[in-house]
């Protein structure tokens, strides 16, 4: 049996590897983290609670993709939309990292 935080992790490492398989080499090293809530202090760009965050990478450090746990639950109803969001907020992160849109990652 499986606990809703294993559950979350599985999707978030599924929907990094949904993105690996669609982009292949267009992919910099990264590396993926679940936290359960975003720190209190929100980016300038950010509006409202924070679903997943990017941090670029810096010298010899990859780029840093956060998701957020308890947000994206709070936004979904049930699992299988939990899911979704979470390949969402991963597509719309690694996205930004390129420079290219959302759908071209999903």
């Amino acid at each position: 049996m499986t606990s809703r935080r294993q559950r979350f992790d599985e999707a978030v490492l599924d929907a990094l590897h949904a993105v690996e398989q669609r982009l292949r080499d267009d992919l910099p090293p990264l590396e993926l983290a679940v936290e359960d809530v975003p720190p209190s202090d929100p980016a300038p760009w950010e509006d409202g609670v924070a679903l997943g965050r990017l941090f670029p990478a810096q010298g010899e450090l990859p780029a840093r993709l956060v998701v957020y746990r308890r947000p994206v639950e709070a936004h979904a109803r049930e699992h299988g939309e939990t899911v979704a969001v979470v390949h969402q907020v991963v597509a719309e992160q690694i996205a930004q990292m390129l420079g290219i849109d959302p759908d071209e990652v999903l």
